[in-house]
């Protein structure tokens, strides 16, 4: 779909205004919530990166103009009615003003925490929290401990939990295999980390396979 095609789909409100949900095009977490009128739209399409209509001031705006915080837009999909969009996007920064990487960082949790469904969002997730180790190391952290090892002692990890979770596999245990997959995983993205590659060109790899 061209963006004229888009633009001319638009249900536009009465004001010439249509809500905008911003979403990580990696994890899929809702960043924050905005509108946008036909020239902002326009703008976001030719130039790749979110534009805004701020109702407030009445004008114009492209997120992260000033803090440097812009989104790049992958993606921009319309609902069944026409009349709401989604952004998906890589954010450069926070999304909220407040420095919170989502303007959606107050929640009532409905579920008990052990209830709640995490989805694939968990491995970016933990990736993170490595590169957090990595640049404010924390006495007794076992991620640190690895990466001052090195990739000898990772690599090590690596091939011990695979045959571990191989094991498991042929005693038929699913409970052993999903707790020996975890710790697979998590050594696994340690040594992404370690080699300086991100779960995203994996990502990409297994796609361009697809």
């Amino acid at each position: 779909m061209e963006y004229q095609e888009l633009i001319r789909e638009v249900r536009f409100d009465d004001k010439g205004l249509v809500p905008a949900v911003v979403q990580d095009v990696r994890t899929g977490e809702v960043l924050m919530v905005a509108y946008m009128n036909q020239e902002a739209l326009k703008l976001t399409c030719e130039t790749r990166y979110a534009t805004f209509f701020s109702r407030s001031r009445q004008s114009l705006w492209k997120k992260g103009e000033t803090s440097g915080n812009v989104q790049k837009v992958c993606e921009i999909r319309l609902d069944c009615d026409g009349d709401t969009l989604l952004l998906l996007v890589e954010p450069a920064g926070p999304a909220c003003h407040t420095g919170a990487r989502s303007c959606f960082f107050r929640s009532m949790p409905v579920m008990d925490e052990d209830e709640i469904p995490v989805g694939s969002r968990i491995l970016d997730e933990v990736y993170s929290v490595i590169e957090d180790r990595s640049a404010h190391p924390r006495e007794g952290s076992y991620t640190n401990y690895l990466l001052d090892k090195g990739v000898e002692k990772i690599c090590k990890k690596v091939g011990e939990e695979a045959s571990e979770t191989i094991i498991a596999a042929v005693k038929g245990s699913c409970e052993e295999v999903t707790y020996e997959a975890a710790d697979l995983l998590y050594h696994l993205l340690v040594l992404l980390y370690q080699q300086g590659i991100t779960p995203q060109q994996v990502y990409d790899e297994l796609a361009r396979r697809r």
